[in-house]
Formats: C-alpha cells, sequence, structure tokens
C-alpha cells in the first residue's frame, strides 16, 4: 500500500537471547528479523529496520536501519518516535523483530479501522481467557499503524518521561482491530522457545497442516489441496555425503558448487578466423589487414598486433593483447598467407569474442543446491576440475502390497486371485528417482500382519507406501491400524482414477517415517504415486520440485467429463497431418486397465473445472518419458 511504511523494531535491549540481537537469531534458516521483513515487505511501499547495535548486520537483510533518537532509553516508544520523524508516507506500520508469524492482512485490517473511525492510530488485538475462564480483549501495542500527524503527541509524551507503549493512548483517537489467530502475534524470547518452534517446523502435526486450507473437507478433498497439504507437511531428511563425480549421476546437491576458476580462464575467440582491434573497422570501405601469425588453441601467444595487422585465430585460442574482435575466416572479403579483407558492415567491433569468466565466474555458484544433478551437469563440474560434489543421502522408501487375493510371481494363480503388479510399477517409479529400496512383498489382510509390517517399514525407512486397503472394505484394517501406529489422515480425493488416499507419519520405537497409502488398482496407484507421492519425495531428498510441465495440445476426439473432479486419462500424442500435435485416449479408462498405461505416453490432465471435451479442444497433457 502506497501511504504506509514499515518499521521493524529491533532497537530494545533484550539479553535472553544471549550475546546476539534478538532479531538476528537464525530461525529456520534466516534471521528472525528477515522472516518479518519477508511478511511486512508486500503489505506496505518501504521497510526500514531499527536497531541499535550490529547495524551492518542488519543492513545486510536489504534494507535501511535507523537508530533511535531518544538518548537513555531502548524501547518500542522510541523506535516509534525515530520511525515517525523519518516516515516518508502519510502512515506508519511497526511490528517487532521477533514475531515472524504476523498476519498477512495486517496493514489492510488495521488501514480499514483507521479511515472507517477516523482514529490517529489502529493496534491489534485478539481475545484472551484468565484461569477463571473469562475471556478479555488483549491489545498487542506493538503491532499498529498510526498517522505521522500523530508525531506531536507523541513527543509531548516522552517529553513528560513516560515510556508505556500504549500509555499515550489518550491523546490521541485509537481504533482497535479483532483479530481470531493469537498465535499470529506471539514473539519469541528465549533460546528455548526458539529450540521449540525449530522443532516445531521441523514436525508439524498434520491436522495444524490440514487446518490452514480453507473449507477442509477430508471426503472431498480437491487434488490442489491435498498436493498442498502433502508439500507443507513432509520436511527434507537430513544426512550429506561426498561421492566421486561419475558417482553423483541423479543424486541431489546438498552445498552450492562454487566455481574455483573462471571458465573460460581467459579472453578467446569463438571461431576460426582473424582477431583485431575492432576500432580500425571502415565503415565505408575495405579494411585490409596485415597477417603477423597464429594463436592456437592451448597456446597462449605473445604476438600484440599494432595498427593494420591482425592475428590468425583459432576457435578457444586466448585474444592477442590489444584484440577485441575476430573475423570468421569464411567472411573474409579477400584472403592470403600474409593479409586479410574486410568489407564494411561484415562484422562490427567486439564480434565472437567470449570474454574470461563469460560462463562461469570464479566465486560465484555454477550449481545451486537442491539440483537434480544430470549428465550435462556433471560436464559442466568436470570443467571446474572438481572431482566430488556433496550430496544428500539417498532417501529411503519400505514399500508393500495388502490383499488375501494377491500372489507373487511363480506361485500358482487359485480361483479369485491375481498377480500381485503394483509393486513391479511401484520399484520402477522408485529406480527412476534413484530411491534406496526396500521390498517388502505381499501384507496379508489381517491387523497384526498390517501393524507388524507398518512398525517393521518405519523402523528402516524414510518413506513407505502401500497399495491397497485405503478404501472402504469389509477387510480393511489400515484406517484402525494406522491410528495405533501414527498421524495418519484418510481422505477422498475429488480425482478419477485414485479417489482413496492415505498420508500421514508413522511412528515406531523412535523412528518416524512418512505413509504413503496408495489404492489398489493398477492405474490408481501410478497415477496416485506422480501426482501425490512423486513430489513429496523429491521434496524428501532435499530436490528442486518444479511444478508440472504442461504441454497444450489439440484432442483429436470427443472425451466425456464430469465437472467437480480432476481426471487424469490415459493418452497417445501423436502428430497430425498438418503438424500440429493431437492426442487422443487409449481407450476404456478403467483404473484396473494396466496394459492402457503401457500403451499410452502420455496423461490427459482435466483440471476440476472441465466439463465434455470437444474434438479440437486444446487440453493439458504430461509427458511419460523419464517420469513413470
Amino acid at each position: 500500500m502506497e501511504s504506509i511504511s514499515a518499521f521493524i523494531l529491533a532497537g530494545g535491549r533484550a539479553t535472553r537471547m544471549g550475546r546476539v540481537d534478538k532479531g538476528l537469531q537464525p530461525f529456520r534458516g534466516l534471521p528472525l528479523a528477515a522472516h518479518v521483513l519477508q511478511r511486512l515487505a508486500p503489505q506496505a511501499a518501504s521497510v526500514t529496520i531499527n536497531a541499535n547495535r550490529n547495524l551492518a548486520a542488519y543492513g545486510a537483510l536489504g534494507v535501511p536501519v535507523l537508530q533511535d533518537e531518544l538518548q537513555g532509553y531502548e524501547g518500542p516508544l522510541a523506535g516509534l518516535q525515530t520511525g515517525l520523524r523519518h516516515c516518508a508516507t502519510d502512515l506508519l506500520l511497526t511490528a517487532p523483530c521477533d514475531s515472524p508469524f504476523l498476519p498477512a492482512d495486517l496493514a489492510q485490517r488495521l488501514y480499514d479501522a483507521l479511515q472507517a473511525q477516523g482514529a490517529d492510530l489502529a493496534v491489534a488485538a485478539t481475545l484472551d481467557s484468565d484461569d477463571s475462564g473469562a475471556t478479555h480483549t488483549q491489545p498487542h501495542p506493538v503491532f499498529c499503524l498510526v498517522r505521522k500527524s500523530a508525531l506531536p503527541a507523541l513527543e509531548a509524551y516522552l517529553a513528560s518521561g513516560a515510556r508505556r507503549m500504549d500509555g499515550w493512548y489518550r491523546s490521541i483517537k485509537v481504533a482497535q482491530v479483532l483479530f481470531s489467530d493469537a498465535n499470529a502475534f506471539r514473539n519469541i524470547n528465549t533460546l528455548a522457545e526458539l529450540q521449540k518452534e525449530e522443532e516445531s517446523a521441523a514436525n508439524p502435526a498434520l491436522k495444524d497442516v490440514a487446518s490452514c486450507l480453507a473449507a477442509y473437507d477430508p471426503d472431498a478433498l480437491p487434488v490442489r489441496s491435498a498436493q498442498r497439504v502433502i508439500r507443507d507437511f513432509v520436511q527434507p531428511v537430513r544426512g550429506v555425503e561426498k561421492v566421486a563425480l561419475r558417482s553423483a549421476l541423479d543424486r541431489v546437491l546438498a552445498e552450492d558448487v562454487i566455481s574455483p576458476i573462471n571458465v573460460p580462464a581467459h579472453d578467446n575467440s569463438a571461431m576460426d578466423g582473424y582477431a583485431f582491434a575492432g576500432s580500425q573497422l571502415k565503415a565505408d570501405a575495405n579494411t585490409t589487414l596485415k597477417v603477423i601469425g597464429t594463436a592456437l588453441a592451448g597456446r597462449p601467444t605473445a604476438l600484440k598486433p599494432g595498427p593494420g595487422e591482425c592475428v590468425r585465430i583459432m576457435t578457444g585460442g586466448v585474444m592477442p593483447d590489444g584484440c577485441d574482435t575476430v573475423l570468421p575466416q569464411e567472411l573474409a572479403a579477400d584472403l592470403s598467407d600474409v593479409a586479410v579483407t574486410i568489407a564494411p558492415n561484415t562484422v562490427r567491433s567486439g564480434d565472437n569474442r567470449r570474454f574470461k569468466g563469460e560462463d562461469l565466474a570464479a566465486g560465484l555458484p555454477a550449481l545451486r543446491k537442491g539440483k537434480l544433478l544430470r549428465p550435462a551437469d556433471l560436464g559442466l563440474v568436470a570443467s571446474l576440475g572438481l572431482a566430488e560434489v556433496p550430496v544428500q543421502r539417498r532417501l529411503r522408501v519400505a514399500f508393500f502390497s495388502t490383499g488375501d487375493e494377491l500372489r507373487s510371481i511363480g506361485e500358482p494363480l487359485a480361483d479369485g486371485c491375481v498377480y500381485d503388479s503394483n509393486r513391479y510399477t511401484l520399484f520402477g517409479m522408485l529406480q527412476r528417482l534413484g530411491c534406496d529400496i526396500v521390498d517388502m512383498g505381499i501384507v496379508k489382510d489381517d491387523a497384526a500382519s498390517l501393524e507388524a509390517a507398518l512398525r517393521t517399514a518405519c523402523e528402516c525407512a524414510d518413506a513407505v507406501i502401500t497399495s491397497g486397503g485405503v478404501s472402504v472394505g469389509a477387510a480393511d484394517y489400515t484406517k484402525q491400524v494406522m491410528a495405533a501406529v501414527g498421524d495418519v489422515h484418510f481422505w477422498k480425493i475429488n480425482m478419477r482414477p485414485g479417489r482413496p488416499l492415505a498420508f500421514g507419519r508413522l511412528r515406531s520405537n523412535g523412528h518416524s517415517a512418512y505413509l504413503f497409502g496408495l489404492p489398489g488398482n493398477p492405474v490408481a496407484v501410478m497415477v496416485s504415486f506422480y501426482f501425490f507421492a512423486r513430489h513429496a519425495l523429491l521434496r524428501m531428498m532435499g530436490a528442486e520440485a518444479p511444478a508440472d510441465q504442461l504441454l497444450r495440445v489439440r484432442s483429436a476426439q470427443t472425451i466425456r467429463k464430469k465437472p467437480g473432479r480432476t481426471e487424469y486419462q490415459r493418452g497417445i500424442l501423436s502428430s497430425a497431418l498438418d503438424g500440429t500435435r493431437e492426442v487422443r485416449i487409449t481407450g476404456s479408462q478403467g483404473s484396473g486397465i494396466l496394459r492402457s498405461m503401457s500403451e499410452a505416453n502420455c496423461m490427459l490432465v482435466l483440471p476440476d473445472e472441465q466439463g465434455n471435451v470437444a474434438q479440437g479442444d486444446m487440453v493439458d497433457v504430461i509427458l511419460f518419458e523419464g517420469l513413470l
């Protein structure tokens, strides 16, 4: 909001955090004040920090820093006075440096109250209860929006020697704004509280994460909502190891790779041709230069051409002193062993010269933490002369199928039984992700067997994936067992195929693991894995997990689709006669038809709001290659 400046109060004398300023204490990877800054920045035209020590450290957060101008007192009113004196807008929004959870709509709600009531100051408040259970309103004076015109009243109050943050309210008109979430205004005062918050962030309760969704309904959960809960709940595993470059393929970088050298190491030629000073080029006539020698790649030369001279140079050759331009030899108007002629407008000064450090500069990151290393990345690291890279330890995933009707390959197939295909598709998808895999086979449909399997999996893996047993059936003991073993929620996702899904965290004998309870139908298993489990596993690996890359293509046929749920239909992407790409579905889309997944090369993504698709309509598809 252009009329509001924000001011972070970090100028107090609080010493309960030790020698380090409270606002500079590390919290979830950033200083406390940085979290407050991130919350305030979208709500104001500018943000400034009020601090009296460690000014350079606060300044490193990228905003101005102001010291108190009131001598002999370091408290919030001194900061408020300084902020109002230097405020470039009509309104000043304040918040303390130790409250990283402040509301995203703090400024808007305070502003609305200020305007509606014609007040000089609007202050946040919440409901609190005493020991008897009676509730009362609790104001939070350091969370306020104040008019710059109130500065004289504040200075008169301070001149009287008074210092209470809300003591000057009697001389101005105040509006109180009630917020429902008291936790948004809590501050972190001690190192013990800081550690507790860190532990809470690393191990959030699933119900707390799910409760952040508007209209959360586990019996009718949209795909996007389920994906968001899983993303916010899952945390990366810890553990770093250094591996040889040839063993790093498909591993996740645990730290930035910093270039120890400039690439290229010298200014060099991008072409085979002739190097010279571009200032010699004539605009309206031929330029003829004498060739005084040759510069080869890997062999720096001491040649230094003067006026009217050039050096023949090979691709990658170090640019001779005084040269800044290269004429590709095929563009020469006339050429001999001793001279080259350049026609007007053939090249411009500076053409075909690669600068030192142009690809990578020494001391800067060549690859960022979280990068999933591909073949090109191995070559890039090798070009820096590095033989090893730090990577996250491999993710360990245990999986099993449930069902009395299932048989393993090699066993006789009795009436009513089927061979277990899910473990093989899961094996393939987990292998593609580079996980360490624990195949626990088939688990029978009884509570004791299921609980034993879950506990064993939890104690040996970071994540557990089951197939089958999450629907509502007479022999499905999963819900009861999982309630005893961990914090697990059962959802009905508004999607097809794969409606039932269980997700949460298992605990056993001091170990914990994330659980993904997938449906039993073969296609539903693959779809659920790709759109829910895969992204979560990448996050656990510490990898950057970009959004699904959708292609917009034309439908070659009419497709029936009900609005209100997301559908994933198997498709075959091909080129039409006019050269455009089109997609058609593989036929029947039943969730038990595994053959359709084998025939398909992509999946159509038809979102909740989508209805029937007419022939020729544009639809979104995701290519299978490299994913499943």
